[in-house]
């Protein structure tokens, strides 16, 4: 996993990371809010499952949730909404391919190589945010 920016944020941290994926074949990001409360133990999670033609940076831009987050204690993690990258297949729609929101598993071809995307939130990133931060996994959310 790789940190690729962190910014200080109503007390907290707010970082923008990725890691390669096991699950979707390509490199992933992600980004996590950390509460000021991290540095006394583990923190309850909220996992925000961005829509359509998005990214890991739409909610942390427009969502105004941070100052919230850091008096409640807790760990917003925004991952982007789906695989990307050359070897990923793409389309002209903007409902279709790499941008397009949809949180679940590609069972057709071209799609089903990288496109497991509920896989992906559901397996590899919580072990990833657990392994790699401060995450009571016992106490999560998913809006």
């Amino acid at each position: 996993m790789q940190i690729h920016s962190t910014q200080q944020c109503f007390g907290g941290e707010l970082s923008y990371c990725s890691h390669g994926s096991l699950i979707t074949g390509c490199e992933m990001r992600f980004s996590i809010f950390l509460p000021p409360q991290v540095s006394a133990g583990k923190r309850p999670l909220l996992w925000w499952l961005s829509g359509l033609t998005c990214t890991e940076d739409n909610f942390t831009a427009k969502a105004g949730a941070y100052r919230v987050a850091a008096e409640l204690g807790l760990i917003i993690v925004a991952p982007d909404t789906s695989p990307r990258g050359e070897n990923v297949p793409d389309d002209d729609a903007y409902d279709l391919g790499q941008g397009a929101g949809f949180y679940l598993d590609a069972t057709a071809s071209p799609w089903s190589e990288h496109f497991r995307m509920y896989s992906y939130v559901i397996e590899e990133l919580p072990q990833v945010i657990a392994a790699e931060f401060p995450a009571d996994m016992s106490a999560q959310g998913v809006s």
